[in-house]
C-alpha cells in the first residue's frame, strides 16, 4: 500500500489551483467574446424566424412545384342530423 507523500499532495494542490486560476483568467479575457458571438448567433436565428429564410430555395431542373397562397377550403357536411325542437314544460 502506498502512502501519500507531502510532495505529491502539494503537487496535486498546486495543479488544482493552476487550473482554477487559469480558467478564471481565460473566462475574464475570452468570456465577453464568446458571449458576444453566442448572442449574435441567437439574434440571427430570431431574425430568420421572423423574416423567413434569407436564401431562396433552389429549384431542381425538371421538377414542377405549384405554390399557392389560396388556402384550401375544407368541405363541410351540411347534413349533420335531424333537428328536434324542444318545448319547455311548466
Amino acid at each position: 500500500m502506498h502512502e501519500a507523500s507531502f510532495e505529491s499532495i502539494l503537487k496535486t494542490v498546486l495543479i488544482i489551483l493552476l487550473i482554477y486560476f487559469g480558467f478564471k483568467i481565460f473566462i475574464k479575457w475570452f468570456g465577453p467574446l464568446i458571449l458576444k458571438w453566442f448572442l449574435k448567433r441567437i439574434g440571427q436565428k430570431f431574425q430568420e424566424q421572423f423574416t423567413g429564410p434569407t436564401a431562396p430555395k433552389t429549384k431542381k431542373k425538371g421538377k414542377v412545384e405549384i405554390d399557392s397562397d389560396i388556402p384550401k377550403a375544407s368541405k363541410s357536411n351540411k347534413k349533420v342530423g335531424e333537428y328536434i325542437d324542444f318545448e319547455e314544460i311548466d
